[in-house]
């Protein structure tokens, strides 16, 4: 049971104290893997995916029934030093399409069997310039955190979490360079397609905000100074998702920057999550290398709203399917050498 976002000490708190997986559903899978009708190893990353989801649900043979997937929508401040190449506004047409069925994530969301909500965070009031300011007081932080804390279903036993919100690949590149170090350039891409003096401009905000912050303190320090309403519900979410035991497929560079910040505050807190793709924007490979995480799917997306992983669902729904519906050999009566 989730206990109540009172304040970021909560928060962190819970994060510390989030269950692992269970290790006898984990071994009884593994030992249940062994002995499917088929060479061992033959179904590759399908294999692990599906012990590592039963891990996770607690359940030697598990099924995956009622994946979900949470579209969170902010905007940002820094858009007013042009960033992006869409302005603010399409980020509530947007979410208007969302809650029309009209974009991609409705479709790719229907196709793998699962819900799907959307929530608008304060569009109307975007974060603050992190170039001059935090984006975020305490108080803002904490209430998108449980904005996203709070939407995730119980009942799920699976997790999407994407986004939607013009400018937001700049706050992601920032959070990117404050927690792996390096220079802005190297994570500050193109996003929805700047030019290359729209790309230069990108980096001089990046580089600003990240100098700004420099004494941020861990990754949800971080996540104030450079985020976003939008990153920070994803990281609620996702960190509700760990306490839940309930598996997450990781979207793009934007919901990776989200879960890395987590992964800076507690160590452990993505044990429960894999990668769902690779996407076009160019740091997002980075990132994913320093989480630790191996993507499932490198097709070219740079969309967003967390189409990529989406798409990934049925990757891990047929790995759950054969681990759980397969035969043994003693089943199928198939000499097994």
């Amino acid at each position: 049971m989730l206990p109540e976002l009172i304040d970021l000490k909560t928060f962190r708190d819970a994060l510390t104290r989030a269950p692992g997986l269970d290790e006898t559903a984990l071994q009884e899978a593994a030992d249940r893997n062994g002995q499917l009708t088929k060479p061992p190893g033959a179904l590759g990353r399908l294999e692990d995916l599906a012990i590592w989801y039963a891990g996770w649900r607690g359940d030697a043979r598990p099924q995956v029934a009622a994946p979900q997937v949470i579209v969170f929508a902010g905007n940002h401040g820094v858009t007013a030093q042009g960033v992006s190449a869409f302005p603010s506004e399409v980020t509530v047409q947007m979410v208007m399409n969302f809650e029309h069925g009209g974009a991609a994530i409705n479709q790719l969301a229907k196709a793998a069997g699962a819900t799907m909500d959307v929530h608008a965070l304060e569009l109307d009031r975007p974060t603050a310039d992190f170039t001059t300011e935090p984006a975020m007081t305490e108080a803002e932080l904490l209430s998108a955190l449980r904005t996203g804390w709070n939407a995730v279903d119980p009942d799920a036993d699976l997790l999407v979490v994407g986004e939607m919100g013009i400018g937001n690949t700049t706050p992601a590149a920032a959070i990117a360079c404050a927690l792996f170090g390096g220079d802005a350039a190297d994570w500050t891409g193109r996003g929805t397609g700047v030019d290359d003096a729209g790309l230069a401009n990108k980096t001089r905000v990046v580089t600003e905000g990240v100098a700004l912050h420099a004494n941020a303190g861990d990754g949800l320090d971080i996540l104030r100074c450079l985020g976003g309403r939008e990153i920070a519900a994803m990281a609620g979410a996702i960190a509700a998702a760990r306490i839940l035991r309930i598996p997450v497929i990781l979207d793009g560079f934007i919901c990776s920057a989200a879960a890395a910040c987590l992964a800076d505050a507690s160590s452990g807190a993505l044990d429960h999550a894999v990668a769902g793709h690779q996407s076009a924007e160019g740091a997002h490979g980075a990132v994913l290398e320093k989480l630790g995480k191996k993507p499932l799917l490198n097709l070219g997306l740079r969309l967003g709203e967390g189409s990529g992983g989406a798409l990934a669902i049925n990757i891990l729904k047929s790995a759950v399917a054969c681990h759980s519906g397969m035969a043994s050999f003693a089943e199928a009566g198939v000499s097994d050498g």
